[in-house]
C-alpha cells in the first residue's frame, strides 16, 4: 500500500503529505456525508408524514406554544 501511495503522489506531482491530508479529507467527508445520512433517516423514521415545507408551520407552532 505504500509503495501504491508513493506512486499516486510521484504521477500527481505531490508529496506523501499532500496526498495523506486529501485522503484524510475525503474520508472525513464521507463520514459526514454517512452520518447526515443517518440522521436524515432517523429523522424520517421518527417523523412520517413531515417534509421540509412543514418546517417553518411547526416551528411557529413552538414558538407559539
Amino acid at each position: 500500500m505504500a509503495q501504491k501511495a508513493e506512486a499516486l503522489a510521484k504521477r500527481d506531482s505531490r508529496s506523501m503529505s499532500e496526498l495523506f491530508r486529501e485522503a484524510f479529507r475525503t474520508y472525513y467527508a464521507q463520514q459526514a456525508r454517512r452520518t447526515l445520512e443517518e440522521i436524515g433517516e432517523y429523522a424520517a423514521s421518527r417523523n412520517p408524514g413531515y417534509n421540509e415545507g412543514d418546517v417553518p408551520r411547526l416551528i411557529k407552532e413552538v414558538r407559539q406554544g
